[in-house]
C-alpha cells in the first residue's frame, strides 16, 4: 500500500507541467492563404506598438548585434517571442528565387533609408534571431518598405492576389514589408491531378473530366487533356466529356474532328444539357447557335414548359420580340414550375403583353 507520502510524490512528478494560460502581452497567431491549390502559411507572434518608437529603436536599423545567444549580427525576428515560421505547402518562389517545399524561419531587416533585406532559414527552432546562423540560410532578398496606415498589433497578409501569386505583406506601426509569393499554378495543378487519377479518382469518368477540364479553360497540356477526356468517354460517354473534347480538339486545331464530336455530343445530351449548353453559347453572344440548341430542346421535350422559356429568352436575348412571346406564351399553357412562370411573365411584361 502506498504511503501518503509517495502518493503526493507521484502526483507532483506528473503534475510537473503548467497549465495552458493566455500568452501575452504578444499573442500567437497564423495567417493561411490559398493560392491555386497551394497554400502559404505564417506563424508568428504580434507585439504592440502602444505607443513606443518602433524603427530605430525597438527594432534597430539594419544587422543588430545579439547581447547573448550567439553574440553575432543578426536579422529581426519578424514578429515577437519564437522565430517567425512560414510553411510553403508545394514549391514556389520567394522575392523572386526558388523556394522547396517545407517551413522556413522567416526574418527581415529595415534600413532608415526603407531599404530593407528578407531571409528565409532552415533554421525553424530558434527562439527569435538570438542564434541566427547566416550558414542556415536558404535564400535572402533585397526589399523596399512602404509607408502605410497605422497598425497597432503586427500583422501579416496577403495582398494584390492573382492566379499565381500576390504579396505577402508584414505590417507594424506604419510600415509595410512586401515579399511577392508565386507559384507555376498550371503545372501544380496537373502534376496532383494525374497523381490522384492513378488512385480512387481514376475510376471515374468525373476524376478524368473535371481533370480535363481544368486544362481546357487553362489553355495548358491539351494533349495530356484530350487523353484525360477519352478515358471519361470510355467510362461514360455523356455530353459533357464529349463537349469537352470536342473544345479540346477545337483548340488543338482539329476543327473538323471537333465538330464531329460535338455532333455526338449533343445526340446523347438530356434535356438540362442541352439547355445549358445553349445558354452557355448565348452568353458567348453567339446567338443563331444558341436559339438553335433550345430550339433542338423543345422538338425533343415538347411538353417541357422550362424548355420553352428558355427559348424565349434566347429570342429575347438576340432581339426576336414576336419569337419570344410566342415561346413564353407556349411555356405558361403547360402550368409551368412557380420559378419557370415568374421568369415568362416577367419578360411579357417588359413586352408590354401582360
Amino acid at each position: 500500500m502506498l504511503s501518503a507520502l509517495c502518493v503526493m510524490l507521484i502526483v507532483v512528478s506528473v503534475g510537473a507541467q503548467p497549465v495552458p494560460t493566455p500568452r501575452t502581452p504578444s499573442p500567437a497567431s497564423k495567417v493561411t492563404q490559398t493560392i491555386g491549390i497551394s497554400t502559404v502559411t505564417v506563424s508568428y507572434s504580434r507585439p504592440a506598438v502602444k505607443g513606443r518608437e518602433v524603427w530605430g529603436k525597438l527594432v534597430p536599423y539594419g544587422w543588430n548585434k545579439q547581447a547573448f545567444g550567439l553574440g553575432n549580427e543578426a536579422p529581426w525576428r519578424a514578429g515577437a517571442n519564437e522565430n517567425t515560421l512560414i510553411t510553403f505547402s508545394h514549391p514556389g518562389k520567394f522575392a523572386g528565387q526558388p523556394v522547396p517545399a517545407g517551413t522556413y524561419g522567416l526574418f527581415f531587416v529595415i534600413n532608415q533609408d526603407d531599404t530593407g533585406e528578407v531571409m528565409l532559414s532552415n533554421d525553424i527552432k530558434s527562439w527569435g534571431s538570438f542564434f541566427y546562423d547566416a550558414k542556415n540560410d536558404l535564400l535572402r532578398s533585397k526589399i523596399q518598405v512602404r509607408s502605410n496606415n497605422h497598425t497597432e498589433l503586427l500583422t501579416y497578409d496577403f495582398i494584390n492576389l492573382t492566379k499565381n501569386g500576390g504579396e505577402l505583406v508584414l505590417n507594424w506601426e506604419k510600415k509595410q514589408f512586401p515579399v511577392a509569393i508565386e507559384f507555376a499554378v498550371d503545372d501544380i495543378v496537373m502534376a496532383n491531378a494525374a497523381a490522384e487519377l492513378k488512385g480512387a479518382t481514376g475510376f471515374t469518368a468525373q476524376g478524368f473530366n473535371s481533370a480535363a477540364n481544368y486544362a481546357l479553360a487553362n489553355k495548358t497540356n491539351l494533349e495530356t487533356a484530350l487523353t484525360w477526356v477519352d478515358q471519361a468517354i470510355q467510362i461514360n460517354p455523356t455530353f459533357n466529356s464529349k463537349n469537352t473534347k470536342s473544345q479540346i480538339l477545337v483548340l488543338l486545331g482539329k476543327n473538323a474532328e471537333g465538330e464531329k464530336v460535338l455532333t455526338d455530343a449533343i445526340a446523347v445530351a438530356n434535356e438540362n444539357e442541352l439547355n445549358l449548353y445553349g445558354y452557355q453559347l448565348l452568353n458567348q453572344k453567339n446567338f443563331d447557335k444558341g436559339i438553335q440548341m433550345l430550339t433542338l430542346n423543345t422538338q425533343r421535350f415538347p411538353k417541357s414548359a422550362n424548355a420553352w422559356d428558355s427559348l424565349g429568352e434566347g429570342y429575347a436575348l438576340k432581339g426576336d420580340k414576336d419569337n419570344a412571346i410566342k415561346s413564353f406564351k407556349k411555356s405558361l399553357t403547360m402550368n409551368p414550375p412557380a420559378n419557370v412562370k415568374a421568369n415568362s411573365e416577367k419578360y411579357l411584361k417588359q413586352f408590354g403583353v401582360l
